[in-house]
């Protein structure tokens, strides 16, 4: 049999995406995370991990620009994020999707009007092109047909997956995604997982995920971090599964293995 002459590369051996070198968050003199130093690289799932608290969302909010870091940087590509001129930064940020928590649809709108509100803004495409792309990012979320409901006419999980079609509207590189199974069933999240490593594999994007949900962060996670909230950096950074079993840090491997049944439902291979 013949055998692929380009092979995929490993996760260790692609590129790295983005950089956070020495970071620190903090409110006034309150630090809430000192000395976080990671890399996330082109095409991996990479998890933001913790307990309630410990800074997880506000890590989310540093790697978009939302809140600036107290001390360090962020780095996309090599590119200094941080110090970036505004229309460098403003060409970086073109470049990102987020889902926030519960999807923040604007809810006088319909679906395809949510979904296209960036590309009105951000391309030149006539307004029928926006409703043929619009379409298509829903069917892509298993929502196809339902482009003239409104936000309050579908389930909370329907809802979380409009706003991830909106969040991949302009074909981003990067895929921030805010506790995206929180306040859903097991099936329903199940089924966002599912559809969060569907995404990654067509899109090709990396993706970040903010999440604190056992089942997902075995399911997707490439790559992690965890964020102790109690000496306020980071604990751990692995694979998922490797800290559950290997961590040298007892609070990781307590984390990790609370709820057994969740761990036995959970696929081997992400």
């Amino acid at each position: 049999m013949a055998t692929n002459p380009n092979p995929a590369p490993r996760a260790a051996e692609r590129p790295v995406h983005i950089e956070v070198r020495d970071l620190t968050m903090a409110f006034g003199s309150f630090v809430l995370m000192r000395d976080l130093n990671f890399a996330v690289r082109r095409g991996e799932i990479f998890i933001i991990m913790g307990g309630s608290g410990c800074g997880k969302s506000t890590l989310l909010r540093h790697l978009i620009g939302l809140i600036e870091p107290a001390a360090g940087e962020v780095l996309y590509e090599g590119r200094n994020f941080t110090t970036a001129a505004v229309e460098d930064r403003e060409a970086m940020l073109r470049q990102f999707g987020v889902l926030y928590q519960g999807g923040a649809l604007w809810s006088s709108m319909t679906l395809a009007e949510n979904i296209g509100l960036p590309l009105g803004e951000f391309t030149d495409l006539a307004p029928d092109e926006i409703r043929q792309i619009a379409s298509l990012k829903l069917a892509l979320v298993g929502l196809k047909g339902f482009e003239d409901y409104y936000p309050s006419q579908i389930s909370g999980g329907m809802q979380k997956r409009a706003g991830l079609a909106r969040a991949i509207a302009l074909d981003p590189a990067v895929l921030f995604l805010d506790e995206p199974s929180a306040g859903l069933d097991p099936v329903t999240s199940r089924l966002l997982d599912e559809l969060i490593l569907e995404l990654r594999d067509s899109l090709g994007a990396t993706i970040v995920v903010v999440t604190h949900e056992l089942a997902s962060i075995f399911t997707i996670g490439d790559n992690s971090i965890f964020l102790d909230a109690e000496t306020r950096t980071m604990g751990a950074l692995g694979n998922p599964r490797e800290l559950r079993d290997h961590s040298a840090n007892p609070g990781v491997r307590r984390f990790l293995t609370r709820g057994a049944s969740l761990l036995e439902t959970a696929p081997k291979d992400g």
